[in-house]
């Protein structure tokens, strides 16, 4: 399949991606990450690896695109996620035991 990937073109496919990425040690996740075999990467390093390009070069959501289209799973980061839907004072004020009235 061919992606275009900080202004260069790719020809990939899954298999290339997997097989590029088999033996290659996953960094910690601190965006969004793709699942490849059974492992958890970066985009950015599995963009590293498979292009061959620096990872300033390119951006996350343009690796994200591409490793999407190819069939990975991708995730976005745990901790984007709002914890609870109680107001900001509420919150507030359940974390301080202070009990709120209506």
């Amino acid at each position: 399949m061919r992606c275009i990937i900080a202004r260069f073109a790719f020809n990939l496919t899954k298999s290339d991606v997997q097989a590029s990425m088999k033996g290659i040690k996953p960094e910690i996740i601190t965006g969004e990450s793709a699942i490849i075999g059974r492992r958890h990467y970066p985009v950015k390093q599995v963009g590293e690896v498979v292009t061959r390009q620096d990872r300033r070069d390119f951006t996350a959501a343009e690796m994200t695109r591409a490793l999407r289209d190819l069939g990975f799973t991708c995730r976005t980061t745990a901790g984007a996620a709002p914890t609870s839907a109680l107001p900001p004072f509420e919150t507030a004020a359940s974390l301080l035991g202070i009990p709120v009235t209506a």
